[in-house]
């Protein structure tokens, strides 16, 4: 039974990870605009690797040298859904595992299920991602639910981490936790807005923007959902107002959310041994962010720090969802064996 309890952990961890690496390398994808770089889907016009479509892919990079179709783009965009296929096969088999050993594993597999038929609804979405031509409203769901497949991952990793008791006692910081988890989804949905709008570099200055700090602003286009990328829902080109909006949205909801998470973390950290960790993590991350967020803006979004700042998306979503599975638990004995001589997160 420990056997199969350890293959089962070996399984969830490995599965995590590939995912927290899947969204860093999808934020790579999008990024380097290389989401159209094989314009059909699941193949590559056609094939199975761009190997198979080097004359195509030729053919519409002559055309348009400076579009979305090129050999480098291809295999970018073709590693990311080979990663984003593995990542359902192993989901399949923590299913698998999750139901056939619910038993030996004394948890139900109902979690499991849940995250397979999530990673399926974030497959439809990348494929639609390539069919509706990187229409923001598609793009940005599909990066939501990239996120909520990390943070099933997650719940499904931390149940089997062993980790300090949390006691009876912290059950009330669990509202405050899931409040400041809301503000967090709302927020990545706004920065992921930002990108598939191409909307990073409206702004130029910091802290205000275009030398103000209510400059003009078109929300009505900026946020009108059901449109093709770059355009209004006339049909028109974009906006410069209409992108502003959009940028300032986003940069000062961040504070919003900065100060919220900040002292709830920093709260955390003084309250709960068991919570400290990821409390810790929580701070840091939140510092990266803004770090990175100032550096986007004033060295025209670079595209090391652009991955990283999505990077820091995903870690801070991850330390929330760690931190709410631990409340929920508040009063019990954790799950795995307990060791005070090990280092915990």
């Amino acid at each position: 039974m420990e056997r199969i309890k350890a293959r089962y952990r070996k399984l969830v961890f490995f599965t995590w990870f590939l995912t927290l690496d899947l969204i860093m390398f999808g934020a790579f994808v999008r990024l380097t605009d290389s989401g159209l770089g094989c314009p059909d889907w699941p193949g590559c016009y056609g094939s199975v690797t761009p190997i198979g479509a080097m004359g195509d892919i030729h053919e519409a990079s002559q055309a348009m040298p400076f579009g979305p179709v090129t050999l480098s783009k291809a295999w970018i965009e073709m590693i990311h859904r080979y990663v984003g296929a593995i990542l359902g096969m192993l989901i399949i088999g923590i299913v698998y595992m999750a139901w056939r050993y619910r038993r030996e594993l004394g948890r139900s597999p109902a979690l499991a299920i849940t995250t397979l038929v999530a990673v399926c609804v974030q497959g439809a979405f990348g494929a639609w991602t390539v069919t509706h031509k990187l229409m923001p409203a598609v793009v940005t769901a599909h990066l939501v639910f990239g996120l909520s497949v990390l943070a099933l991952m997650t719940w499904l990793s931390s149940r089997e981490r062993p980790h300090l008791p949390v006691s009876a006692e912290a059950v009330r910081w669990k509202p405050w936790v899931a409040v400041g988890f809301g503000l967090l989804l709302v927020q990545v949905t706004l920065g992921g807005w930002v990108s598939t709008n191409y909307a990073a570099l409206a702004c130029m200055d910091f802290p205000t923007c275009h030398g103000q700090w209510v400059p003009e602003m078109d929300f009505h286009g900026g946020y009108s959902v059901i449109r093709g990328l770059g355009e209004l829902p006339s049909g028109e080109m974009i906006s410069q107002p209409a992108l502003t909006a959009i940028h300032w949205v986003h940069r000062n909801f961040a504070f919003v959310v900065f100060v919220y998470l900040g002292i709830l973390a920093w709260r955390l950290r003084a309250a709960e041994p068991g919570l400290r960790g990821p409390a810790t993590l929580m701070l840091a991350l939140l510092a990266a962010q803004l770090f990175t967020g100032l550096t986007t803006i004033f060295f025209q979004w670079p595209l090391l720090i652009a991955v990283l700042h999505n990077g820091g998306a995903a870690g801070l979503t991850l330390s929330a969802v760690v931190l709410l599975v631990r409340l929920a638990s508040a009063g019990r004995e954790p799950a795995g064996r307990y060791d005070p001589n090990l280092v915990r997160v």
